[in-house]
């Protein structure tokens, strides 16, 4: 298979946005040593699917690096790498000593704006990175620590519902957000705080199933919404295994929750067996002749009908 990269096509207003960014700077084409580059420490990737990869791996094996990758200088001899770490982890894994780069003088907002833009446009981030990605981009532009931004959001959603611009929405910090927002051109600030920020809150088995690209966040949502881990477990591998559209998800929602009530409201029983012992060894039914001898024909009976095969 020959690598082909794509060709980014990004939207009008995003190349503007862009443009914007990449306005007057330096820009050099150069080979530099591999040993030089290094990951940026915000990465916005965390899963490479085996199989492309290694699709990869064997092209540039064959054909070599077709496109240089994109770095920015950190001091005369090392850059940070700002896309294309397939091609740098396949080069890596080839043992590639020299490859092609194209160097940029970006800042930390700029490399992050270029970095999450190419991915999404070439949708190779999965949901819960995409999202990441974009909290990572908010928190450079608005000078937060990160885990301060989902908070920020939430209080916007809440001023926005009680149509209040007052306080965050017409602040600078709100007109940032909205900014990035458009820049970008993928979802609305509003969408991605009723959609994507309650993926941070997936369980574990939910999380991976999402970064390894097996199943829609959309789906994922309603699967989470199984409070039984077992249960959960089960819906979220029977969605993967049989392709489930989101109708026959919800569909076994329901099922699910139907169930759970009828067991709440007759105990197995297993459970109402020892409830009534429990309730035996603190009655007086002892003392009572009469209650006694139904106790003991009622015991004659269930010893007879444990005793049968």
């Amino acid at each position: 298979m020959i690598y082909q990269h794509k060709t980014l096509e990004i939207k009008p207003h995003i190349t503007r946005w862009l443009n914007q960014t990449l306005s007057n700077k330096i820009q050099t084409t150069t080979v530099v040593a591999i040993e030089n580059i290094l990951l940026p420490p915000a990465q916005i990737r965390h899963y490479f699917e085996p199989k492309k990869m290694q699709e990869l791996v064997e092209s540039i094996r064959q054909h070599g690096i077709l496109e240089p990758l994109l770095v920015r200088s950190i001091n005369n001899e090392m850059y940070e790498l700002v896309s294309g770490e397939r091609r740098y982890r396949a080069a890596k894994e080839l043992q590639i000593s020299q490859i092609p780069v194209i160097v940029r003088q970006l800042n930390d907002e700029e490399a992050l704006q270029i970095s999450l833009i190419e991915n999404l446009q070439r949708e190779d981030l999965n949901p819960v990175e995409e999202t990441e990605g974009i909290l990572q981009l908010l928190a450079i532009k608005l000078n937060l620590e990160i885990q301060n931004i989902p908070k920020l959001l939430y209080k916007m959603q809440h001023e926005a519902k009680h149509r209040n611009t007052q306080n965050v929405l017409g602040s600078e910090q709100g007109q940032a957000v909205l900014e990035v927002f458009r820049g970008l051109g993928l979802m609305s600030w509003e969408s991605f705080v009723s959609s994507r920020l309650p993926l941070l809150n997936l369980s574990e088995e939910i999380l991976i199933a999402l970064r390894q690209g097996k199943i829609a966040y959309t789906k994922a949502l309603v699967i989470a919404r199984v409070k039984d881990k077992e249960q959960r477990q089960v819906l979220l591998e029977e969605a993967i295994a049989k392709t489930l559209s989101l109708s026959q998800i919800k569909e076994r929602l329901v099922s699910l929750t139907t169930a759970s009530s009828n067991d709440d409201r007759h105990p197995s029983l297993k459970n109402r067996m020892s409830t009534i012992v429990r309730l035996l060894d603190k009655s007086q039914i002892w003392d009572n002749p009469t209650k006694r001898e139904s106790l003991e024909r009622l015991m004659e009976q269930l010893q007879a009908l444990v005793s049968e095969e």
